[in-house]
């Protein structure tokens, strides 16, 4: 390195130095700003120290800025992933928040919610769906997150099961790209004997699985991360799972990012015991069932023709009420709050035989 390299080196690490002196100072300030919200929070019946509305609309107007003054040097995926750990540590200092997954640890819903909460949380994972649920609905947690819906694979039954029961409201969505992985003790995929792996995983991965595993026998389980857990303990076992499950379980990487699609998400939704009010960027959640008449479909979805609200989702599933007796998913843009969105809900009452909202939330961004 020449003594001219070495000089202008110096001068911009001397310039980051004096920036990150800068950052630890204001990060200083917005700490101190929290901890005075704590104190009047605290005075209140009911703080809410998680804002899902206000954090949606910091990081909105963070990207906003990041590529209309900076012009976006900084990517949307850095700025979010940035600014979601300072709220979470700025949270941390009002309260610590526990957040219910599926477990055990390792699984994409634990990932989902560090995603969304950031680090400052207490993770504590349970073996079912329906468990997170309960955990949550007693209060032994503030928050549960469970998977709805996966873009290849479609709707999560015990997660739209337990919705029609459960008194939790619906207050946030995660949308989390899955990077399946095949992992075991092993050294080839063609000579594991069984993979284990959730139901909804080997959905998403079985054109890859036929391919290269055509003679092992495929083994659903309650999450992938059990998954992993079990081919820990056997040499001829493979896990589908993700990179954190092969560190947590010791496995090896035998095949990486094996899911057909190469777009693979999954929506995960965060629910609570409180609503969450308008961000300006919103959708609504209703759980529907028909009257028994013709055409009751298209009369049940009028209001929402009425008052021109697009519906971005609808997805049927069993009442088990009675044989061939449906309820109906359905989500729609917009906040409950909003005076049209009010009055096509106010209708839909009228004409659903069954009318639950599940909640109005922000957008995931």
């Amino acid at each position: 390195m020449t003594a001219d390299s070495d000089r202008k080196l110096k001068v911009y690490r001397d310039r980051i130095d004096r920036i990150d002196t800068d950052i630890l100072g204001l990060m200083h300030d917005r700490l101190k700003a929290a901890r005075s919200i704590a104190e009047i929070k605290a005075t209140l019946d009911e703080p809410a120290y998680y804002r899902p509305e206000r954090e949606a609309q910091v990081l909105a107007r963070l990207r906003e800025r990041n590529q209309a003054v900076h012009h976006g040097l900084l990517d949307d995926d850095s700025l979010l992933s940035l600014f979601r750990e300072i709220l979470s540590i700025t949270r941390g200092l009002e309260a610590e928040l526990s957040v219910s997954v599926l477990g055990p640890p390792g699984t994409y819903t634990e990932a989902a919610a560090r995603h969304h909460f950031g680090s400052t949380i207490s993770v504590v994972d349970f073996p079912t769906i329906a468990e997170v649920f309960k955990a949550t609905e007693a209060g032994q947690t503030d928050f549960a997150v469970v998977p709805i819906e996966n873009s290849t694979e479609g709707g999560v039954s015990g997660t739209l099961d337990r919705l029609v029961t459960t008194p939790l409201i619906i207050c946030s969505e995660i949308n989390l790209r899955i990077l399946h992985n095949l992992l075991g003790k092993g050294d080839r995929p063609d000579r594991v004997v069984k993979i284990y792996a959730h139901t909804q995983s080997l959905g998403q991965c079985q054109r890859w699985l036929h391919r290269h595993c055509p003679h092992a026998e495929l083994i659903p389980v309650s999450s992938n991360a059990e998954a992993a857990r079990i081919a820990s303990e056997d040499g001829d076992t493979a896990a589908i799972a993700s990179s954190t499950a092969a560190e947590r379980y010791g496995l090896k990487l035998l095949a990486a990012n094996i899911a057909d699609e190469p777009a693979n998400t999954t929506r995960f939704l965060v629910l609570s015991s409180h609503s969450a009010p308008p961000s300006g960027q919103d959708k609504t959640s209703l759980l529907l069932s028909c009257r028994s008449r013709p055409g009751a479909l298209l009369h049940l979805l009028n209001p929402l023709l009425d008052e021109q609200i697009d519906m971005t989702k609808i997805e049927s599933r069993p009442s088990r009420v009675k044989l061939w007796d449906y309820l109906f998913f359905i989500d729609i843009v917009g906040h409950q709050d909003e005076e049209h969105v009010s009055r096509a809900l106010e209708r839909l009452k009228v004409e659903a035989g069954l009318f639950k909202n599940l909640g109005s939330y922000s957008v995931s961004r």
